[in-house]
């Protein structure tokens, strides 16, 4: 029994024998030097980094260590330029023995190695490949060119698209000039219904003036049109407006709907039984959207704990990739999103399945804040209701 314990412990030393650190030591000559130090670096079988140096004296650097076994290094002159395209970089098997370097100054690529078994194999594997990589220069030169270039029309691109941006944002901004002669054509307009309710010309005014006045204010009007004016085909469209609104309206019940998400999830509004849920219909071409995007995300970061949740319905049916890239450059990934459902088919559009439809949507950006019970308890649309209403009713269910 002793013997065969005695044997077991030989074989456990010769293991970790074979496996113990090694010394290295090499030691080399440098002509010109452009620094006092050299540089030696490399990543060890734990995957860390290792990195030493060594003083230049008379032309003349050691470096010592241990490794268990040959490892690619790098040795180099300035420590803040570690790169291939350094003339004064080496990479080279540093493995544990006695090794010689004879360097020169900016031709480091050009040294002489002994005294390591790996590295006379790496080199004589990598004249091997010369031979090759000569007959590509011509290929890698025209190869380099076509990069820069695709670089340079990225860089360009991507300028163009700031710019765009930049324009885009302005001509909404522009826009707030045209509301004064807005208000005047549109108190013209409210004035022509109120007047001639027996007019076709009303019910018609009044499909184009639906987004810029409230709920209260279309039901009027529609009440004071004559019957043949409501039966008719633009008074029919106006009566389906005011229902699907007040569907989407403080005191009725969400419409229900499943959608796939930008992940491929299925997503359903029954999920978010128990939660406040905000509805937010928006696009990525939508520039008061996005503009809202930034105090989306600072309510969701301050509710998210106590039971609040953001859906995105995008109006970007036709365009899924503007929609993924305003998500991703909003940096409103932390709440989930789908497209509104709209299809076009020959030209024609089908909103059947449309979410916005069914919670009368017809300006954007839209919110509507759905109750753990799945009532609709605040919409805020542009035109009307502004971010402090929204911010009121939050605090009113959730405190500060």
């Amino acid at each position: 029994m002793k013997k065969m314990i005695a044997g077991l412990g030989l074989l456990l030393c010769l293991s970790l024998g074979s496996r113990a650190q090694k010394t290295y030591v090499l030691k080399g000559e440098i002509s010109q030097p452009s620094s006092s130090y050299l540089y030696l670096s490399y990543w060890d079988k734990a995957g860390q980094r290792q990195v030493d140096s060594s003083k230049i004296e008379n032309n003349k650097f050691v470096f010592k260590g241990k490794l268990q076994e040959p490892i690619l290094a790098i040795l180099y002159s300035d420590p803040n330029i570690e790169r291939t395209a350094n003339p004064d970089l080496l990479r080279f098997y540093l493995e544990p023995a006695s090794m010689t370097a004879k360097l020169i100054t900016g031709k480091f690529a050009d040294a002489e190695i002994k005294g390591s078994k790996t590295q006379d194999e790496w080199r004589l594997l990598n004249q091997k490949e010369k031979v090759v990589r000569n007959e590509m220069v011509d290929l890698d030169r025209e190869y380099a060119e076509k990069s820069k270039k695709l670089r340079d029309a990225d860089r360009a691109l991507k300028e163009m698209e700031a710019k765009v941006a930049k324009l885009t944002e302005e001509q909404s901004d522009f826009k707030q000039n045209f509301e004064p002669f807005k208000k005047r054509l549109n108190q013209i307009n409210l004035d022509f219904i109120v007047n001639n309710p027996d007019s076709y010309v009303s019910s018609h005014l009044m499909l184009y003036m639906m987004s810029r006045i409230d709920l209260n204010e279309v039901e009027r009007l529609y009440a004071g049109l004559s019957d043949r004016v409501k039966k008719s085909a633009d008074g029919m469209e106006v009566s389906n407006h005011i229902r699907e609104v007040k569907s989407g309206s403080p005191g009725s019940k969400a419409h229900e709907f499943r959608a796939t998400d930008i992940d491929g999830k299925s997503l359903a509004l029954a999920d978010y039984r128990g939660k406040y849920v905000l509805l937010d219909f928006w696009a990525s071409w939508c520039v008061p959207c996005r503009k809202s995007n930034p105090h989306l995300i600072s309510i969701y970061n301050k509710y998210k704990d106590k039971g609040f949740e953001i859906i995105g319905v995008a109006d970007d049916d036709n365009n899924e990739k503007a929609w993924r890239k305003a998500v991703d450059q909003d940096k409103i990934m932390i709440w989930r999103h789908v497209l509104n459902g709209m299809k076009v088919n020959d030209g024609q559009y089908d909103r059947s399945r449309a979410i916005a439809n069914n919670y009368g949507v017809s300006s954007l950006p839209t919110k509507v804040l759905v109750d753990p019970n799945g009532m609709i308890v605040g919409r805020y649309s542009s035109g009307s209701e502004k971010d402090d209403d929204l911010d009121n009713k939050l605090v009113e269910i959730f405190g500060q």
